[in-house]
């Protein structure tokens, strides 16, 4: 499935754009790869050799945005970092899951992927102090 960031982002609900937590690009990519995780995994579900792991890559892929909204939220930054590290966990652990799907998901969508989650870790990542900045 080809699907393109700016087509995605334009069908987001308003109410969600509206959050300033919208504005975290690590948030909208994370978002965007869940979407995509989630065609991505009807997919492995067809092959018996990929089935079993789906429910633990779904698991993963939604944990990156949900720890990054739920960081985000908190007012103490020990408390931002405590979940931003569970964000960053779950990218890493996303990550090794497509690696070994990538059989059956193709090299090119597994490039896609790789390419993405690297990206975000590379947000999440790129200032140890857990401030609103490392995501902008």
């Amino acid at each position: 499935m080809k699907m393109e960031y700016r087509s995605w982002e334009e069908q987001i609900p308003q109410e969600i754009k509206n959050d300033s937590l919208w504005n975290i690009k690590a948030y909208r990519l994370s978002l965007f790869l869940g979407e995509l995780g989630w065609h991505d995994i009807n997919r492995l579900m067809q092959d018996r050799q990929t089935s079993t792991l789906c429910e633990q890559i779904s698991r993963s892929l939604d944990s990156i945005s949900a720890n990054i909204a739920e960081g985000y939220s908190r007012s103490s930054a020990k408390e931002k970092a405590h979940f931003y590290e569970y964000s960053l966990g779950s990218a890493r652990e996303s990550r090794d899951w497509y690696f070994k799907c990538w059989h059956v998901l193709g090299e090119a969508v597994f490039n896609h992927r790789l390419s993405l989650i690297s990206e975000i870790i590379r947000l999440i990542n790129h200032d140890p102090r857990p401030t609103q900045a490392n995501f902008a």
